[in-house]
Formats: structure tokens, sequence, C-alpha cells
């Protein structure tokens, strides 16, 4: 029989835009050799940031969100019910390649996950994820588990520059699974990881996808309002989140 060994999965293009406003009068007073600053090009670097606020916080989702409108999101990519749903078009519970792994820490730990034991269930969760060379090498941690992760290494810590041991650390490694992981904190002010969830990622199969014409832009020209003195610029970004391999992913939840 002949062999295809490459199957589709289908992500569909969300679309997001921020409006900038700037009236008459303020064009006005910020013209000539009285302009302090370039206002349109300042409030089009703060909706610039309110658009990317705005998708990290839908990156973290299951696109279920204003309508189904919002990107389909690591909620969906790395479910906590993997054997069920649909991602990317793929039927999860018909085919299980393309499904992730969900722990729960208590269980893999025989109780309360503190920082005496994360590393157990962590070095489960990421043994499971790998297949020859492929390996998670992302850690994504909400604010708890990254603070029981970043405990556990405190207690062994060994520091022979005093600037360094000031500092504290400034990044953080996982080493297990026969490889490392970079362990990142999604947490904090702004933060949109849940906080007692560790997601185990291989960056080879996630891939970011904006759109090369539509990326954080402007889209079309200044509009001029019929019954305003006003010009309003639309910046807007296209794009998804895709997975090639939904199996090399996985979360652990820590309570």
């Amino acid at each position: 029989s002949p062999d295809s060994p490459i199957s589709a999965a289908q992500f569909t293009m969300k679309h997001y835009a921020d409006a900038v406003t700037i009236s008459g009068p303020e064009m006005l007073q910020n013209s000539g050799k009285e302009q302090m600053i370039e206002l349109i090009a300042t409030r089009v670097e703060v909706a610039q940031a309110r658009l990317a606020n705005k998708i990290d916080v839908d990156l973290h989702g299951d696109g279920t969100t204003n309508g189904g409108k919002a990107l389909v999101g690591l909620a969906a990519m790395i479910s906590t019910s993997p054997t069920s749903g649909t991602y990317g078009g793929i039927d999860r519970g018909t085919w299980t390649f393309w499904q992730n792994g969900a722990y729960t820490g208590s269980t893999i730990v025989g109780g309360t996950v503190t920082s005496s034991n994360i590393q157990q269930a962590m070095n489960t969760v990421a043994l499971s994820r790998v297949r020859g060379n492929d390996r998670p090498d992302l850690i994504y941690a909400g604010t708890t588990a990254y603070s029981l992760y970043l405990g556990s290494l405190q207690a062994i810590q060994r520091i022979t520059d005093d600037k360094l041991g000031a500092a504290g650390f400034s990044a953080i490694k996982y080493y297990g699974s026969g490889g490392s992981a970079d362990v990142v904190l999604g947490g904090g002010i702004g933060g949109n990881q849940t906080a007692t969830r560790m997601d185990f990622i291989n960056t080879k199969f996630v891939h970011f996808r904006p759109h090369k014409d539509r990326n954080f832009v402007a889209i079309g020209g200044d509009r001029q309002a019929v019954n305003q003195d006003a010009i309003v610029r639309l910046i807007g970004w296209s794009g998804a989140l895709t997975c090639s391999g939904a199996q090399f992913n996985a979360t652990l939840s820590v309570a």
C-alpha cells in the first residue's frame, strides 16, 4: 500500500485591529514649532502595545472567546482533556497521535506538590514526551508552578560569584529527559498563564504565524470622519498559532 506520512491540521486565521484617533484641534496644537511629540506616531505605538496585550491574552485561551474570533491558543493546543474535542480540524478522540499529555502533580507524587517533590513530577511529564531526539525544550509555568520549581533549585544553589549571588537566578533551566529546557515564567504583572499550570512544549512543532502583510501594521490609509474633525488610523494583525505535533507537548497541574 502507498505510504502517505503527511496529514494536515488546518488552522483558521484570526484578525485583530485597534483604532488610533486624532482630532483636528489636536493636530493644530501639535504642529509647527509648538510640536512637543509626534502625537499620532506615539498613539500608534500605544495601539500596537494594546493589540499585543490582547493577542497575548488570547494566546493562552482556547479560541472560543469573542464569539470564536479569538486566536486558538495554548489551552486548545495543550488541553487538559486531550482525548476529546477537535483541534486543527483533527478529532482527538479518534487519533491518539494528536493527543497531548495531561498530568496532575498530586497523582504523580502521591500527595501535595511541594518544592521538594516537584522535580519528580516534572521528570515524569518530560520523559513521557520523548521520542528519539524529540523532547520538550520549553517549560512555560504559571506563578505557583514556577515558584515551586525555583524553590527546589534554591535549596541546592551554589554560587561562587558574589555579584551573581546578590542578583539571584537570571535564567532557569530544567535538565532531564536527555536534554535541557528553558523554564519561563508566564505569571507576574500582566502574566496570563494559569498560576498552577506548567506546559512542556517542543518548540519544533509549534509556530506563531503572523500574516506577512498584516503584522502590527496600518490597515489602508488614514480615514477622515465624515461628521467630525478627526482622522482614524487602524492598526491590524492577522495570523494563527499552529502545531504540527500535539503529542510532543504536555501540561502539568501542580494543584
